[in-house]
């Protein structure tokens, strides 16, 4: 399964690509994601899934399932949209509260164990060379969080320009 992560309107997301293959599975913005509030629930209360039960509880459990994550947002000062971002922080259950040292760094061990590819999208008209920078150190933190090792940053200014960089949906 692949999983794509958007903040695009329906009609956006549907006028791009109106075709997807049967394996994707879209999350997309509902109106009802609630944000993460840290209360490590998903880690001790409910391993694996959030305690928030808004439709968004099992992302660490989706993202186990997947091969490639694909992420496509608009660029927020070199991060995430809001709803990325919260889907991101509601994914935490991918990982489990115990440590491990990865590169001399201290990291949360895997709760599951595949090895998922993660393509991230950015789009904006007026993204800057630091806004840009910045979200390329913000996709490599977190693939050394999430322990991804094959990934791939984009930018494109325009949505048609993003439709190219997303043809393998």
């Amino acid at each position: 399964m692949n999983i794509i992560i958007h903040d695009l309107s329906n009609e956006q997301f549907h006028s791009l690509f109106p075709k997807i293959n049967d394996d994707v599975y879209i999350i997309s913005d509902s109106g009802s994601i609630r944000h993460c509030i840290g209360c490590f629930g998903c880690w001790i209360k409910t391993p694996g899934n959030c305690v928030l039960k808004d439709g968004y509880d099992d992302m660490g459990e989706l993202i186990s399932k997947s091969k490639k994550v694909t992420v496509i947002s608009q660029c927020y000062y070199g991060c995430y949209s809001p709803f990325v971002k919260n889907v991101l922080d509601r994914s935490i259950s991918w990982l489990l509260p115990f440590f491990k040292i990865r590169n001399n760094e201290t990291h949360h061990k895997r709760r599951y164990q595949n090895n998922m590819e993660l393509a991230v999208h950015f789009y904006g008209e007026n993204i800057t060379t630091e806004e840009r920078e910045t979200a390329e150190k913000l996709v490599k933190a977190n693939c050394v969080n999430f322990d991804v090792k094959n990934y791939h940053i984009s930018f494109s200014n325009s949505l048609e320009k993003l439709y190219r960089e997303v043809t393998d949906i």
